[in-house]
């Protein structure tokens, strides 16, 4: 029996109560996919978790480090419940002779100001994967996303307008309350979301060099076995490709506006020129 199949209709069959009462027999991740949001984490995820030496933790966003849903107050043993037991572990590297990693991927984590200190105190060690996007595509996509999901009644156009309205004060209520919980921060930052380099400033301040591996969507998207096979690398596992590989989320929705999209262009310019510096990559975003 494959070793997944036996996990998941034997040791780890059972629901979110019984997985609590056993989290002191769980184990913490080995990697976070933090995001970006929009940016392909779920289709790599799916697909990283095919392979035969990772284990997929029972949901793929959980939200614990960021504060949309309140989930960090809830404390590590709520955490370790979404994530496979020793027994699994002891399974899949001892019977089955494999090597074992597991993770999750919230994109909101890389956003969130908070979320990479809490990262650090409680996974020091862990491999932080980055997947960066145009920001003019992202922003455009997680509009969609928050049209489909009912959140969001005004026009793209209007949306990026108002965003400055929207989110005034809403950060520094964040930094000085870290229990804050801001829907708007979430749901409305499509241009915010898109200024990367700040947010990478955060993520290297508690983590090396060498824990950090940042990624570029359109490489992912035009080569998704390329991308795959440097994640492997980084998390010090052998080559694979999967046989079915499937992407996540495929939005459907109109062309952008010409004009819109050179203002957008435009706005995101001069933050993408600092990243650049920052990361000493150009990530050709001009257009």
């Amino acid at each position: 029996m494959p070793v997944k199949k036996f996990v998941k209709d034997t040791i780890e069959k059972g629901n979110f109560f019984f997985r609590c009462s056993t989290r002191h027999l769980r184990v913490l991740p080995d990697f976070l996919i933090v995001g970006a949001q929009k940016c392909g984490t779920s289709s790599l995820y799916r697909n990283l978790v095919k392979h035969p030496s990772v284990i997929p933790a029972f949901v793929k966003e959980i939200y614990f480090f960021n504060n949309s849903r309140n989930y960090f107050q809830k404390g590590v043993g709520w955490y370790k419940a979404y994530f496979p037991s020793l027994l699994y572990k002891y399974y899949s590297t001892h019977i089955c002779g494999n090597d074992f990693l597991t993770g999750e991927a919230t994109p909101g984590y890389m956003f969130h100001p908070h979320a990479p200190k809490r990262i650090s105190e409680l996974l020091p060690e862990v491999k932080i994967i980055i997947l960066l996007r145009n920001p003019v595509d992202r922003a455009y996509s997680h509009y969609y996303h928050e049209v489909k999901r009912k959140r969001e009644t005004l026009s793209f156009e209007d949306a990026i307008r108002m965003e400055e309205e929207r989110l005034r004060g809403e950060f520094d209520r964040i930094m000085k309350d870290e229990n804050y919980t801001s829907s708007k921060y979430v749901h409305y930052s499509y241009l915010l979301r898109g200024i990367y380099v700040d947010q990478l400033k955060r993520v290297y301040s508690y983590f090396n060099k060498n824990q950090v591996i940042i990624l570029k969507s359109e490489d992912f998207f035009k080569d998704s076995q390329a991308t795959i096979e440097k994640v492997l690398q980084f998390l010090g596992l052998s080559g694979w490709q999967p046989k079915d590989f499937k992407k996540a989320n495929v939005g459907s929705y109109q062309k952008m506006d010409p004009a819109v999209r050179s203002w957008l262009l435009d706005y995101f310019e001069p933050h993408n020129h600092k990243l650049y510096e920052y990361l000493g990559v150009n990530f050709g975003w001009e257009k």
